[in-house]
């Protein structure tokens, strides 16, 4: 008998390929980064709170408390914004993706800058540096998931 007439296991086609994962919208994007980056910052603002940080700020002789409220909307409105002008501009050149990273991981970590040199204590202003790093780190994650898919 020749080898052409025994049948064999039949070849797997999908083997080869890998599966391609459908792309998350857009907006469930931001939304996810959004709410990653506020419950972070919130947990941040608890830990400085719950160890003995003032969680007030000078501002020309005025003190402005940190508040939740605050943090979130620090924390939502920037990402929101430029995350989302950036994906928006992604549909018409990827390449948008890419500098909104470095753009936006630029600019979180400049605006350390603010806390820095800030009239508080030092648990305020580690706090507060740390909540702009962890928005910088959210930019470039949301759109790294973006541009990965």
């Amino acid at each position: 008998m020749s080898s052409s007439t025994v049948p064999g296991p039949a070849p797997v086609a999908s083997a080869a390929a890998p599966a391609r994962r459908p792309r998350l919208a857009w907006w469930k994007l931001l939304a996810a980064g959004a709410a990653g980056s506020a419950v972070v910052n919130l947990v941040v603002l608890a830990v400085a709170g719950a160890a003995g940080a003032s969680l007030t700020v000078m501002d020309r002789g005025q003190e402005h408390p940190v508040t939740a409220a605050g943090v979130v909307g620090s924390s939502v409105v920037p990402l929101v914004a430029g995350a989302g002008a950036a994906l928006l501009l992604a549909l018409w050149k990827p390449v948008f993706l890419r500098i909104a990273q470095w753009a936006g991981g630029g600019l979180a970590l400049l605006s350390v800058a603010g806390p820095l040199m800030s009239d508080t204590d030092g648990g305020t202003v580690a706090a507060l540096s740390l909540m702009h790093v962890t928005l910088g780190v959210a930019v470039v994650a949301t759109l790294e998931l973006r541009r990965r898919r």
